[in-house]
């Protein structure tokens, strides 16, 4: 019985226990429920509390480990929610920072939101200066100092250097005795005078390029934890990107503006281009529809409403259109040429014709001093036109200057058959059934191309023949005789440039030849004549003979001067391939010989008389039985005849060979007497000559 009740106690007392447990357990749940704080979490009575009415030993185990589990629950429930509550406040953020456009306002923003979550005394932010290779103090939240908000940090310098070169988080709990960082007077001044003791910095990093530092700092001695490294790590993250868009969206503005800018720029001048390009095309279609240096003057006159010269690049003018202003300085055009534009010289626009770094001409510009910029380039466009216009010029030319070249090459050297000669000849307007003389030009003042350019345009303006032969400039030209007694040529009209033999030149051909090259190219010009000649087959000998001509008056130190043969007296006779013994005595003799002929005088006799006895007045007129008066009368009959030089050695020793030709070819009477007539005449001296003895037996 006393067993039996004793057995009942037992089971009300663990049944007592059982229920304490369990109602334990809920109490626990409820306080994770609720969120209670840690302190309410309390243990289970102590071992040996079971006598007074407590739990059980293994109970009171059970619950304490119970409780620690629910602590742990607690803690990361708490971790959860602080969790959870920092997401939130950083997507907060990042929807702060996307709202926010202005760079400045971008910082800020970071700056002071890394303060509200960290709960921090100071935040700031620095930025790296990739030019400098430091990081420079940006923004900051809470800061006090000047020297601190100013301060800049090299790469590796204080906490803040260090974060930037190693792109990793670095904490401190009181940065002046930490020694993990290299210390220099500046930093530490700046973090004494702010009073900061524990500083957090972590990257602000775009991929694994680091842009700045963002920092929180107390200015009481703590350590960060984890948590709170991480959390400022992710609002870097979030800030690195708004900077970087904010700093794209202020470039996009700037774009924009430069475009705007650009765009009312491009407007500006967009009817002035448009203008240019259909002057430009109005321009060259003249020139390819065959239009020359004049229409094309007049077109540009035209659109810029102004006078226009045109010239080539030796200074020729080409065309005049509405000026009287004279050709441009050497020095415009070259300054032209060197800049590329078209310059201004008193007054009047000058613009080099250029093609490539080559100078073809020039054009210029007057009555439009106040020309603009779009006007300019106008003007600019206008002179390559004109380069076109001088290069199918210079093209057509060099086509008709070589075919002109081979047609010369062929008559000199005799390579074709002359009646096709004659046929190619009057294709170009050469007629080889006139009498041309042939001219051999030589000069050492210019180079060969300027002198043979020189020649060509002669040629173009004669209707003649221009080229190189075994390299000798050749000119061919329609002329009567290219010698001392050469007549006019025809004129090719009132505009051509005068050649040798023009209408109004006066002297031989060849001289006036050297003389207009010479004036053309500023320099001595040595010309050796031949001809004339009739068809094609007498060419190659002309040109021989003016070959030795013009080497001959080199030789003779007659640089500058043009001749044939038969100017350069026995020389010539002695050089020429056809001995005109006959031409020569009526070349050097000829008035004296005419004289006697028309008068019936024998003045040839006295003027051998008088060289035979070594140019002695008194024994020609003993000689010739005369006085010696009437010897210097006839002598100074003869000088009035033949020219005032007649005795200069040279001219002296001239005429004695002529005599001498002239005796053996047709010999005189027997000495002393005149062929039945003396040197006076029948009727008295004409020259007052007559003395005593005149008449003697």
């Amino acid at each position: 019985m006393v067993t039996s009740e004793r057995s009942g106690d037992s089971e009300d007392s663990e049944r007592s226990g059982d229920s304490g447990a369990l109602l334990r357990l809920r109490d626990l749940l409820d306080l994770l429920d609720r969120g209670a704080p840690a302190e309410q979490f309390t243990p289970p009575p102590p071992a040996g509390a079971t006598e007074r009415g407590g739990l059980s030993d293994a109970d009171a185990a059970v619950l304490a480990d119970a409780t620690r589990i629910a602590l742990r629950i607690r803690r990361t429930l708490s971790q959860h929610r602080r969790r959870e509550a920092e997401l939130a406040a950083l997507f907060d953020t990042a929807g702060d920072l996307a709202r926010l456009r202005e760079p400045d306002a971008v910082l800020g923003a970071i700056v002071h939101r890394a303060k509200l979550l960290l709960g921090t005394d100071v935040t700031y932010l620095s930025l790296n200066d990739e030019e400098a290779g430091d990081t420079y103090m940006r923004v900051t939240d809470g800061s006090v100092s000047a020297a601190f908000q100013q301060v800049r940090l090299g790469m590796g310098e204080g906490l803040g250097g260090l974060v930037a070169e190693t792109a990793r988080p670095y904490s401190t709990g009181d940065y002046r005795d930490d020694q993990r960082f290299r210390h220099t007077r500046k930093i530490d001044t700046a973090v004494t005078e702010e009073g900061l003791r524990a500083i957090l910095g972590v990257p602000l990093r775009l991929g694994t390029r680091v842009i700045g530092v963002l920092y929180a700092a107390d200015r009481t001695a703590r350590t960060f934890t984890p948590d709170e490294v991480a959390l400022l790590s992710s609002l870097a993250d979030h800030a690195a990107i708004a900077i970087d868009g904010a700093r794209l969206l202020d470039e996009t503005r700037t774009a924009l503006v430069d475009l705007n800018e650009a765009s009312r720029t491009i407007e500006a001048h967009s009817e002035a281009m448009r203008r240019a390009e259909d002057a430009h095309d109005r321009l060259t279609d003249l020139v390819l529809r065959g239009g020359d240096a004049t229409d094309v003057a007049t077109a540009i006159g035209t659109v810029l409403q102004g006078g226009t010269l045109v010239h080539d690049a030796e200074g020729a003018e080409l065309a005049r259109v509405g000026t009287d202003a004279g050709p441009p300085s050497v020095e415009a055009v070259a300054a032209s040429r060197a800049g590329g534009r078209a310059v201004s010289v008193h007054g009047t626009w000058v613009c080099a014709v250029l093609a490539g770094h080559e100078l073809l001409g020039s054009i210029a510009l007057t009555g439009r001093a106040d020309l603009d910029d779009a006007d300019r380039r106008l003007f600019e466009r206008a002179s390559l036109v004109t380069a076109l216009l001088l290069l199918l010029r210079r093209s057509v030319a060099e086509t008709e200057d070589r075919v002109r070249g081979e047609l010369l090459g062929d008559l000199l050297t005799r390579a074709a058959d002359p009646a096709g000669l004659s046929a190619r000849a009057l294709r170009l307007g050469v007629n080889l059934g006139r009498p041309h003389a042939v001219f051999v030009l030589h000069t050492g003042a210019v180079p060969r191309p300027r002198l043979l350019a020189a020649a060509a345009r002669l040629a173009q303006a004669r209707k003649g023949l221009a080229g190189l032969h075994h390299e000798d400039v050749v000119l061919v030209c329609p002329a009567e005789a290219p010698g001392a007694s050469a007549p006019a040529c025809p004129s090719a009209g009132p505009d051509a440039v005068r050649g040798p033999g023009t209408g109004t030149g006066t002297g031989p051909a060849a001289a006036r030849l050297a003389g207009e090259l010479g004036q053309v190219l500023a320099g001595p010009v040595t010309v050796g004549a031949a001809g004339p000649v009739t068809g094609p087959a007498d060419f190659a000998d002309a040109y021989a003979e003016a070959r030795r001509c013009r080497t001959a008056l080199r030789t003779l130190g007659r640089e500058g001067t043009g001749a044939a043969l038969s100017d350069l007296g026995f020389l010539g006779v002695l050089l020429g391939d056809q001995t005109d013994l006959g031409g020569y005595v009526d070349q050097t003799l000829g008035p004296v010989l005419a004289y006697d002929a028309k008068r019936g005088t024998d003045l040839i006799r006295t003027l051998r008389a008088y060289f035979d006895t070594g140019t002695s007045q008194s024994r020609a007129a003993e000689a010739l039985h005369v006085h010696v008066n009437t010897v210097v009368q006839r002598l100074e009959r003869i000088g009035s005849l033949l020219g005032r030089d007649w005795q200069r050695p040279e001219r002296a020793l001239e005429l004695q060979l002529a005599l001498r030709i002239h005796r053996v070819s047709a010999p005189d009477a027997p000495d002393g007497k005149a062929g039945g007539k003396p040197d006076g005449d029948r009727h008295g001296d004409p020259a007052g000559t007559t003395g005593p003895g005149d008449f003697a037996a």
